[in-house]
């Protein structure tokens, strides 16, 4: 069982575990949805800043009240806070170097589908069953 700080870890860890499971499941279904997700940001400079906004507001909203790096799970999801937040502003200010990062992932779309579901399940996992305990 994991132990954790706080029960907003569990949460938090529940909530990515759900996304991954779910964009994990959108591409192994349809792979091709990567490519052309990726194409339409090329040709869509609001789309791109929209979302790098939306991406830099979650992970800010997630490091706000969770700047926690007392146990594993909790330097987790900080990290992938913190991640999030610098997609974002990546996103906003260089969206060219994203969507070139992004290139070569596109001929594996679906391992990186298979990836995404088992971590996805491993951080659901953790967040359902985990424990937030007191420190000691």
């Amino acid at each position: 069982m994991i132990h954790t700080l706080t029960v907003l870890t569990l949460d938090l860890a529940t909530a990515i575990g759900l996304y991954w499971i779910a964009a994990g499941i959108g591409l192994l279904i349809a792979p091709a949805r990567m490519r052309a997700m990726v194409e339409e940001l090329e040709s869509s400079p609001g789309l791109v800043y929209a979302i790098g906004l939306g991406v830099f507001a979650i992970g800010t909203a997630i490091l706000i009240p969770h700047h926690v790096l007392y146990d594993p799970l909790s330097v987790i999801v900080t990290v992938l806070a913190a991640v999030f937040a610098l997609e974002g502003l990546v996103l906003i200010a260089l969206p060219g170097l994203l969507i070139a990062l992004a290139r070569p992932f596109l001929a594996h779309a679906r391992l990186w589908a298979i990836v995404s579901l088992v971590l996805g399940v491993l951080m659901l996992l953790a967040g359902l069953t985990g424990r937030a305990d007191a420190l000691p």
